[in-house]
């Protein structure tokens, strides 16, 4: 629940206002009309309590952990209550000549608290509980009691949508500071990391090039973590992964790429489904964990782009897969290939072909659909 001070802040203010506004209305009409009352001193008591209630809820809505349901609960049932002592304090002679209930415009109060703490749902449940009761209270019946049900009603749906409107807008707004302060801080580290981490590793690699043994072999490494290390703070996602919002593949295959591996994508981006492209991207990462743990982590990536599927190869130059062996890795607990990689494009409704041979390398082919199948 946002705080106060958000932008949701601002209606729990608005409703303690309105609530002593209406009050003073109420005090008004008791004042003029207190004199046809069955029992003039008990409304004196229920407008003092009117008052001490509405001073209750101004405090207790005011801080986020009050806006729950003990006291929305409890505001509900003490207007509901007043509302039902109408006929003995008033008198139902007194309602049929046309004098107003108690409440008047107050017993708005809960249905506008419930209506921004939990949307258009819980202010029409609130608003069809003390409108019902207040049209009980009527005999008979009058159209103004029915205008002002409907009212109620309406209050209910409109502040209810508002509401849920502004707690939307204050998640987002609060997502966009936090990406903003992380891109910030990427910027940062990106900057320091070329300044000193990068510069290093280029001169390891530069001096290490001439030079044979260990010294070629440190320098080889460097220039492979320097690729790694470019390619990754090289990527700025500036737009978070919302549901239904499509990826670039390009990008997230990309900080794949290293001096060990070659990606190869089309000129225009490959846009995906966020979910599809991360999960598409997870597949070919334990790929080539595969790559590097059995076939010396030399590899290829390619990506096609078709007009229904999007299809990654990832070939590499290892020993090969003997037949069988996928399968008894399978048997045997081992479920990188079976989990890692088919589960997840079989849940994407995509498939993977494997082909491998012994000496002859392995490609794994992964196709997945632009929509998921229905």
């Amino acid at each position: 629940m946002p705080s106060s001070s958000g932008l949701e802040g601002p209606f729990w203010r608005s409703i303690a206002v309105f609530r002593f506004a209406s009050l003073a209305y109420v005090g008004v009409l008791v004042l003029r009309d207190g004199g046809e009352y069955a029992h003039p001193v008990a409304a004196g008591a229920v407008l003092l309590g009117m008052l001490a209630w509405s001073g209750v809820t101004a405090v207790g809505y005011r801080r986020p952990a009050g806006r729950r349901w003990p006291l929305l609960l409890a505001d509900l049932a003490v207007v509901l209550a007043i509302i039902l002592a109408t006929p003995w304090v008033v008198g139902r002679p007194a309602l049929a000549a046309g004098v107003p209930v108690l409440t008047s415009a107050w017993l708005a109060g809960p249905v506008l608290a419930w209506a921004v703490s939990g949307g258009r749902r819980r202010g029409t449940v609130a608003a069809l509980v003390l409108g019902g009761a207040d049209l009980a209270t009527r005999d008979p019946i009058n159209p103004s009691a029915f205008t002002g049900a409907i009212l109620l009603l309406l209050a209910g749906l409109v502040v209810g949508h508002v509401g849920r409107l502004v707690v939307e807008a204050e998640a987002r707004l609060q997502r966009a500071v936090e990406l903003e302060a992380a891109t910030r801080e990427r910027e940062r580290l990106a900057r320091d990391i070329h300044d000193s981490v990068l510069q290093v590793l280029a001169l390891v690699r530069r001096r290490g090039a001439d030079l044979d043994g260990e010294a070629a072999e440190l320098a080889r490494l460097a220039g492979e973590q320097e690729a790694a290390l470019r390619s990754l703070i090289g990527r700025v996602d500036a737009e978070p992964e919302r549901a239904g919002a499509d990826r670039d593949l390009r990008d997230l295959l990309d900080r794949y790429a290293s001096a060990a591996v070659q990606v190869a994508a089309p000129a225009t981006p490959v846009p995906l489904p966020a979910r599809a492209a991360g999960e598409l991207a997870a597949a070919v990462g334990a790929a080539l964990d595969n790559v590097t743990r059995h076939a010396g982590g030399r590899a290829w990536v390619l990506i096609e782009d078709e007009e229904a599927t999007v299809t990654v190869s990832v070939r590499d130059e290892g020993p090969g897969i003997p037949d069988g062996r996928l399968a008894e890795a399978a048997a045997q607990g081992r479920l990188g290939v079976a989990q890692s990689i088919r589960g997840r494009v079989a849940d994407l409704g995509g498939e993977v072909r494997i082909v491998s041979a012994p000496g002859a390398g392995t490609e794994i082919e992964l196709t997945v659909p632009r929509s998921r199948r229905r």
